[in-house]
């Protein structure tokens, strides 16, 4: 990324709702063509997309369209809830959706993850693990000791050394909670996406 655009967004990168309409059409068709980059499915019912400035600016613009936001006040409150799910350099944001479609599994499933958002790491190829971390605004309203969120704001931290291994080879996701032992090898399109966030 040119390091002369800065990746959190402002009051000045959110459009108006007139001016969005313009450029929705082609702002969502390339937001649909990056999610399907940074889209990670693992297993059966957990789902990860990585974050990034565009992806976090359609979900603000959205937003903002659905609730009728107008004033500077109600954008800026949506930028202060969002803008931690940008990656800076040497970060990896995701959001992890536990995706679950009836009130059984939900009974079922909910309390058999509690503590998953805690079990979350990327493995390099040189086997270091960097585990994620979850996001301080929003583990309050997320975490509970006995039952799990669907919708958790994950960050992975690296050291300079660990982007250069991540660089390097191939890069694994995995949940390693008792209840859920899953691990998926990034595509290399996926890859690519978020060495650019760390980069």
């Amino acid at each position: 990324m040119n390091t002369l655009t800065p990746r959190k967004l402002t009051l000045a990168d959110i459009a108006d709702v007139r001016a969005y309409e313009r450029e929705r059409d082609e702002f969502r068709a390339h937001v649909i063509d990056l999610k399907r980059r940074r889209r990670v499915h693992l297993g059966t019912i957990v789902t990860f997309l990585f974050e990034n400035r565009d992806t976090i600016r359609f979900q603000i613009q959205e937003m903002a369209r659905v609730e009728k936001l107008v004033t500077d006040e109600d954008i800026q409150v949506e930028l202060d809830i969002y803008n931690p799910m940008i990656p800076d350099p040497g970060h990896v944001c995701a959001t992890m959706f536990i995706e679950l479609t009836s009130d059984d599994q939900m009974r079922e499933w909910l309390p058999k993850l509690a503590g998953v958002e805690g079990h979350v790491l990327l493995v390099l190829a040189d086997g270091t693990e960097v585990r994620a971390v979850v996001d301080e605004q929003h583990e309050q309203g997320l975490t509970r000791d006995n039952v799990t969120a669907a919708v958790h704001y994950l960050r992975f931290e690296f050291s300079a050394e660990q982007v250069e291994a991540f660089a390097a080879g191939p890069v694994q996701l995995r949940i390693d909670h008792s209840s859920y032992l899953e691990a998926v090898e990034l595509s290399s399109a996926t890859h690519a996406e978020l060495l650019s966030d760390l980069r």
